[in-house]
């Protein structure tokens, strides 16, 4: 290789060092993390993390006989990476928190914001302002409050394969919890019958003491529930054809 074509590689390499420690710039001060923007540049975490590093230890330096400081070159971003833009919304966010708290959706939002607030955005900048917004919204829950003795829920689970005299059985685990206290009893069952089913109910209600007003059955198989409410089964056949 000749001495000027290498002059030139070096040249080259050296420019492409400088765009990448702005691009590193640039980026942090968006907000991007370390391992973000080492992954998006193809470089190793610590080698951004040292770019960092030595921007704020070093001192930018001011051509000797300059009045003032000297005026910064903007940053070179790579090619596919936006900066952060303000939203078209932004100056509806009032206005659009207050539908989305209504219940209203993106679409509902953005045809008021064009006929009562002129909003002369994009559906889609709308739609992407309700989705930011709900994202940062906590997760909705309504507690149940339920007096002590009303209510119990009673379910019927199935449990992990055990070996009985060199076969494999299945158990079913029969579980009521008393819905105030949420305290429970679990009794394990070979059959899901409804014979066994009445046994675990007796025991539950003897370990508490006590029966509850209502019983609240999640899971049972239907065979029981024809046994348990058999006024209902029938009045629900009769009126099919």
């Amino acid at each position: 290789m000749r001495i000027g074509q290498r002059r030139l590689l070096l040249s080259a390499m050296n420019e492409l060092n400088v765009s990448l420690q702005h691009s590193i710039l640039t980026l942090s001060a968006q907000g991007w993390s370390n391992r973000r923007i080492a992954r998006e540049l193809g470089l190793h975490r610590e080698t951004v993390g040292r770019h960092l590093r030595l921007a704020v230890s070093k001192p930018a330096k001011v051509p000797t006989g300059s009045n003032g400081e000297a005026e910064p070159k903007p940053a070179k971003v790579p090619t596919g990476i936006l900066p952060l833009s303000r939203s078209q919304c932004e100056p509806w966010r009032e206005f659009i928190e207050q539908g989305c708290q209504a219940g209203l959706s993106a679409q509902r939002l953005y045809q008021d914001l064009v006929t009562e607030r002129q909003f002369a955005g994009s559906y889609d900048a709308v739609k992407r302002f309700v989705r930011r917004w709900t994202q940062t919204q906590p997760v909705p829950f309504v507690r149940m409050e339920v007096e002590p003795g009303a209510e119990a829920q009673i379910d019927f689970g199935q449990g992990a394969w055990v070996m009985v005299n060199g076969k494999r059985k299945r158990p079913h685990l029969f579980r009521v919890v008393l819905s105030h206290s949420r305290k429970g009893y679990s009794e394990v069952v070979w059959r899901q019958t409804t014979e066994s089913f009445i046994r675990c109910i007796e025991n539950g209600f003897r370990h508490y003491g006590g029966v509850a007003r209502t019983l609240v059955i999640d899971y049972v198989a239907r065979h029981i529930i024809d046994v348990l409410f058999p006024t209902a089964i029938c009045s629900r056949s009769s009126a099919s054809p």
